[in-house]
């Protein structure tokens, strides 16, 4: 399970008993590289060791999880397609029900900057909860299904079906500051904000990339664009595949992104360049996240039934795994433009 880069170093290692079906999302503890959370289609939410490689415990919904996050240390959120918001205490072993959604939860973020919980769902709406006081907080409609949302500040960036993207303030939630079409012509399927809280980056299904960029101003907004990835050439056609995730570095704001191509590649987006790109994993990317001191980078390799069920052309389905690759400060850093 482990493959040696440089010089013997041990660069990656798979972690043991995986969800039993496909993983949904995968989350560092807070200011930590000791522990993940993941969520799986089994229903399941797991915290793993991952210095020790060992599942340390887990909780369970009655149908698959779609998302999950910390909130603090010790306690962690999941939502699903049993509409139910669920904290968990892992220091005590106890859930309770923190509300519901009237349709499957689709997006549970904790922002650590306003000390607030965010869930998305189908139902169309965003919801913000007070983690502190388990009561639900406030219900904002959105223009359709909620796909994907992530935070950075105050701001708040929610991607729906039919390629809208609205940028609120958490403060101030009457109405979206900006509402916005995705530049890119085809589902969204992950949006994530630059730690440094000046944009988002935005995947679709189509093997694209969008750079976006908050403030309105021209001379910003012409700094905006989208490239192609996740992409193979074959001889005669170019096989284009779904970007399910996006990660940012925290100190660098770099990114990773990953495809069901089964690769994981590494992009500095203010100077538009690919760092690199990892060897190929078993089976699609379906979640990344790096620790918050960026020296490890979590891959859930997930079959995502791109295909249609598999087993219609008699294949094994390649198991659901987590693998955590140690990055190094020259896979993740920008390589500066030379001075002109």
């Amino acid at each position: 399970a482990m493959s040696s880069g440089d010089g013997g170093l041990q660069t990656e290692v798979r972690l043991k008993e995986p969800p039993e079906d496909g993983i949904s999302a995968v989350k560092f503890q807070p200011n930590s590289c000791q522990h993940l959370l993941v969520s799986s289609w089994d229903g399941s939410v797991r915290l793993y060791d991952v210095n020790k490689n060992s599942l340390r415990s887990t909780y369970y919904h009655q149908q698959p999880v779609l998302d999950c996050d910390f909130s603090e240390a010790a306690r962690s959120f999941s939502g699903g397609l049993d509409c139910v918001l669920l904290g968990y205490d892992w220091t005590a072993g106890k859930d309770i029900v923190v509300g519901y959604h009237d349709r499957p939860i689709r997006c549970v973020h904790f922002s650590a900057d306003t000390n607030q919980l965010v869930t998305g769902s189908w139902d169309s709406s965003v919801k913000l909860w007070d983690t502190r006081a388990p009561a639900f907080s406030s219900m904002h409609q959105q223009p359709d299904k909620v796909y994907t949302l992530d935070t950075a500040g105050h701001h708040l960036v929610v991607g729906t079906a039919g390629r809208h993207v609205l940028v609120w303030d958490l403060r101030q939630m009457t109405q979206p500051q900006q509402t916005r079409e995705s530049s890119l012509k085809y589902q969204t399927r992950c949006l994530r904000c630059f730690p440094n809280k000046q944009g988002y980056v935005l995947s679709s299904i189509e093997g694209r990339v969008a750079v976006e960029f908050f403030d309105t101003n021209p001379e910003v907004q012409a700094k905006k664009y989208a490239f192609k990835c996740h992409r193979v050439k074959t001889q005669d056609a170019e096989e284009i595949h779904p970007v399910n995730a996006v990660a940012f570095h925290r100190q660098f704001n770099t990114f990773a992104t990953g495809g069901s191509d089964c690769m994981v590649n590494i992009w500095d987006g203010f100077n538009r360049k690919r760092l690199m790109q990892l060897h190929k994993f078993p089976t699609s990317i379906s979640a990344l996240a790096f620790a918050d001191d960026g020296s490890m980078l979590a891959v859930a390799a997930s079959y995502m039934f791109e295909q249609g069920e598999e087993s219609a052309t008699g294949q094994q389905r390649v198991e659901d795994s987590v693998f955590i690759r140690y990055t190094s400060d020259q896979e993740v850093r920008p390589k500066h433009m030379p001075q002109q």
